[in-house]
């Protein structure tokens, strides 16, 4: 896709947001079954993924771990982003890889030790790409693509999370 083709696309749809800031709220939702041992499946849209105990928490493998899914997210939306971005400032990019890993201590998942931190404590995003862009607007771009990652950003500043449970009984 090039920069008139993209533009063309999205120019309709921020005109009308400007003009109805409401029509811009999309609400995204995601279902799972409950499964078989300790397993939740998982409809992405495209697939149906059955997310299970990673191997370090006692699952066998056979199931995606959820934190390697948000991982997955994260480099997923990176690089839509930076590909969308890129080709807005006619930056050209012959190749790119995304990388995303994440620091994990199963200590505190696993009710081991209360002084063990559930979930990630850190998680680096890197970007390899071709071109020969010069260093300043690289740059811009690396900037322009984490203010615009939805996943990056939602990591970074946390939304207000609420979570119930509702039972048939």
């Amino acid at each position: 896709m090039d920069r008139e083709t993209l533009r063309s696309v999205q120019q309709p749809l921020k005109d009308r947001y400007r003009d109805e800031p409401e029509a811009a709220v999309v609400t995204l939702r995601a279902e799972g079954a409950l499964g078989e041992g300790v397993t939740c499946s998982v409809q992405t849209g495209r697939a149906l993924v059955e997310a299970g105990l990673h191997e370090a928490s006692g699952g066998t493998g056979a199931s995606v771990c959820s934190g390697d899914m948000l991982l997955q997210a994260l480099v997923a939306c990176a690089g839509v982003t930076l590909n969308s971005v890129a080709t807005s400032m006619e930056i050209p990019v012959s190749r790119g890889t995304v990388f995303a890993e994440g620091d994990l201590d199963f200590r505190g998942t696993m009710a081991v030790s209360r002084d063990a931190p559930v979930g990630f404590t850190a998680i680096r995003l890197r970007f390899h790409v071709e071109s020969e862009a010069p260093p300043e607007k690289l740059a811009r771009l690396l900037e322009l693509t984490q203010r615009y990652c939805v996943v990056y950003q939602t990591l970074r500043n946390p939304p207000p999370t609420t979570v119930t449970l509702s039972s048939s009984e």
